[in-house]
């Protein structure tokens, strides 16, 4: 099916959505929602001493009485210790806060020894209800502050609902960490001339947002009038334009992940809506992906779906699925797809993942309560550990409008992606846009990196390849690479191992980037316990215990951007 005939569908689907059901904006991404922006380095001195600000921004579209958020910002020191924090309790309805907190000039930053420190945000919103304390500005605590000890315990962890965003920041001028030679891999595919360097790996990285929607779902707005998510099928623009948008804006790849159930042209379920027209709807999305690529092989266009709801369930996409997967049903009990998954039923939905030969991504997952397997919250299960190959460690802001890669509302989700891998789950880390205007991969300048052997085409099987084999990095920085390596195994890769083990972190720049500090993780795969800073150097030789064990790096840029490397998974025995 062509584009005409897909915008022919659009525009019955829109009809029947009309008739059947109440124009209404889309409940997902309605939840609250709590960033943190803090610049890496101070601002320049101008007559006074070098300052910043941290900026706190909370939002929560769907709330229908006032909230109120409870929230503390903790600077913690190098060993994880706090040694500075700010609370508040700020007053939320119907519009979104920014808090600003000055920091850094004059004795702030006095006291403090040089180096990489951490700021982390706990927020949690609340409806306010008669008795609840009064809105309290931010502040800075003091020792034995009762203030401080009240916002404690509201955001005592494992409560629903609460959000935790970390970011690094540097203190002073510490002495950068060395890095060991590595020779930057080509980006996209290289001139058939041009022979890969012999001491380099034999890859080529390709850059994509794996993560976006158009007007098939409830994306596609035009940027200049586009402040959230779009009713579904309503946006200006489809996934054509998404692809030709991206195109242009140099990304390699680019995955329009529509949301399964707004098929029907409702974010409810709309009685009304046609079966048939539903699903020829998904099938024309694939289409236009394939015809797109027919015409322009130097790019990569893919189309799939975002499966499930947010509350109570999570958001995940899959990438090669020739079927339109929903649970709703049509008021003459036609399901609304191709092939019945039931709401939030991840269990059964893996099973059938990894019956198919389907490959998913955890998408923006939450601390607690989503991707429940046997009523544990990424509670493992064999089946999604075969099928889900990704999580997203950083998305910038759904609704962004910005159109110079420079949006400063970002969202980290490192803890929930470890609190997965220590559930079993072998994921690499990803970094996408989740763009709901239209401006997919403009909003910042952050990808996933994709490392597809040389030689080999682009294309969805080559894609699909390498992210089975998990060979893929999370960057904000779309001009530099991180792979690592252990004993000369890829990222990626599962191996047995007995006797000292050599981790090396290889990063590039292609736009001249410099390394502030770098990270290597350990954790124990099935342990469901903690994953932690193992060394801050590039290059380190350990012998681990014998068992299980997963590694990953993590990179800062000088700049403050981050770099994620994927793991490794490693089975530690004794030596012969």
């Amino acid at each position: 099916m062509g584009t005409i005939a897909a915008c022919m569908l659009l525009g019955m689907l829109a009809a029947a959505a009309t008739t059947g059901a109440t124009a209404q904006a889309p409940f997902e991404h309605r939840e609250f929602d709590a960033t943190l922006d803090a610049p890496y380095r101070a601002a320049p001195a101008q007559g006074r001493s070098p300052g910043r600000a941290f900026t706190l921004h909370f939002s929560y579209p769907a709330a229908l009485r006032e909230q109120a958020v409870t929230w503390r910002l903790e600077l913690l020191a190098p060993s994880g210790q706090p040694v500075q924090q700010w609370f508040g309790v700020a007053r939320l309805f119907e519009r979104a806060v920014t808090l600003r907190i000055p920091w850094g000039a004059g004795k702030d930053a006095a006291a403090l020894p040089d180096g990489n420190y951490q700021l982390r945000l706990r927020a949690l919103a609340q409806e306010r209800r008669a008795g609840m304390a009064a809105p309290l500005a931010p502040r800075r605590a003091a020792a034995g502050d009762p203030g401080l000890a009240a916002a404690a315990r509201t955001l005592a962890e494992g409560q629903a609902g609460l959000i935790e965003q970390r970011w690094d920041i540097l203190v002073g001028n510490p002495a950068p960490p060395a890095m060991p030679a590595f020779r930057a891999l080509p980006a996209r595919a290289a001139p058939p001339a041009a022979a890969p360097a012999p001491d380099a790996l034999p890859y080529t990285v390709y850059y994509g947002n794996l993560h976006s929607q158009t007007r098939h779902s409830d994306g596609g707005g035009d940027v200049a009038h586009c402040s959230g998510a779009q009713a579904p099928q309503s946006g200006a623009f489809g996934p054509a334009d998404a692809y030709a948008f991206a195109r242009a804006h140099g990304l390699d790849i680019l995955f329009t992940s529509e949301h399964n159930h707004m098929y029907d042209g409702s974010d409810g379920t709309n009685g009304d809506a046609d079966a048939a027209a539903a699903k020829a709807l998904y099938h024309a999305g694939l289409d236009i992906a394939a015809e797109f690529n027919a015409a322009h092989p130097d790019f990569l266009a893919i189309y799939g779906m975002e499966w499930g709801v947010i509350n109570n369930g999570g958001h995940l996409n899959i990438f090669n699925s020739e079927e339109l997967l929903g649970w709703e049903v049509n008021n003459r009990n036609e399901l609304l797809a191709d092939t019945l998954t039931p709401k939030n039923d991840y269990a059964s939905l893996f099973a059938l993942m990894r019956q198919r030969g389907w490959i998913g991504q955890f998408n923006h997952p939450a601390l607690n309560g989503q991707f429940r397997v046997g009523g544990v919250p990424f509670g493992y299960s064999a089946d999604g550990d075969a099928a889900m190959a990704l999580c997203e460690v950083m998305n910038s802001s759904a609704f962004s409008t910005n159109m110079t890669e420079t949006e400063s509302r970002r969202s980290n989700y490192e803890l929930a992606c470890n609190k997965a891998l220590e559930a079993g789950y072998h994921l690499a880390f990803s970094s996408d846009q989740d763009n709901h205007c239209a401006n997919w991969g403009a909003s910042y300048s952050n990808r996933t990196g994709i490392l597809i052997p040389n030689g080999v085409p682009l294309s969805q099987a080559s894609v699909l390849d390498a992210l089975k084999a998990r060979r893929v990095f999370a960057t904000m920085d779309k001009h530099a690479q991180l792979v690592l390596s252990a004993n000369g195994h890829l990222m990626g890769e599962r191996f047995n191992n007995s006797g000292p083990l050599r981790l090396l972190v290889n990063y590039a720049s292609l736009a001249g980037g410099r390394v502030a500090t770098v990270a290597i993780y350990e954790g124990v795969p099935g342990r469901n316990g903690t994953v932690t800073q193992l060394a801050s150097v590039a290059d380190t030789t350990i012998t681990p215990a014998n068992g299980e064990h997963f590694y990953y790096a993590k990179v800062t840029q000088d700049d403050g951007k981050v770099l994620w490397s994927a793991p490794v998974w490693v089975s530690q025995g004794a030596c012969p």
